[in-house]
């Protein structure tokens, strides 16, 4: 299997399972990216939570916040976040992600990540409120950083995409299943970078 330090021209590790991921660089333009940047970094209410990980209490290493429709919570790690209010900004990348997506989505979490100190570690988005193959969208701005894959009963089947600027990853399919995926911290400084993941939540 492909090692997670080789990447193709796509800036996407060969032999990347298409069934379960789908990565789209320059969806957003450069100038559309950093104003979405700026805006969410500046006017989000930002908090850091304490998670349950492995039965212990642990401070989250990024700064998250929770959108969506009216009534869709969600809960994991220990937490329930009620949804605020959709903003503007949230709207039309909503709008502009859906058609390609097919779907259409009710909430949305966002990751902070401040510098390369800030990391999400190894996990599956398998929440009862998001279904059975929950089709996950996510647009990251800022800092490109390495989204990790690797499948929960062989870890030598382990595959990366560099998420870029402006870009759109899809996880679909079997992938909150049969795979877990993580964003490292980094030895290498880091910019900010903020993540959007728009989700489908099931009352």
């Amino acid at each position: 299997m492909e090692q997670l330090a080789i990447f193709g021209e796509s800036g996407q590790s060969t032999g990347l399972p298409t069934d379960v991921l789908d990565y789209r660089a320059q969806l957003f333009d450069e100038r559309q990216s950093e104003t979405y940047l700026q805006t969410f970094i500046r006017t989000i209410p930002w908090e850091q939570r304490v998670v349950s990980m492995y039965g212990k209490p642990v401070i989250t290493p990024r700064l998250t916040a929770w959108f969506g429709d009216t009534g869709r919570d969600y809960a994991f790690s220990g937490n329930r976040f009620r949804p605020l209010p959709w903003t503007k900004e949230l709207l039309e990348i909503k709008q502009r992600i859906e058609p390609l997506a097919g779907a259409l989505f009710n909430s949305v979490l966002l990751n902070y990540y401040r510098d390369g100190n800030d990391s999400v570690a190894w996990h599956s988005d398998n929440e009862t409120e998001l279904g059975k193959q929950p089709l996950i969208a996510s647009v990251s701005f800022g800092q490109v950083r390495r989204f990790d894959i690797r499948h929960k009963r062989d870890h030598a089947r382990k595959y990366a995409v560099r998420l870029e600027n402006g870009s759109l990853l899809l996880m679909k399919g079997d992938l909150q299943h049969h795979w877990e995926h993580r964003i490292a911290k980094s030895v290498v400084p880091m910019k900010a970078r903020v993540n959007l993941t728009f989700r489908i939540i099931n009352r």
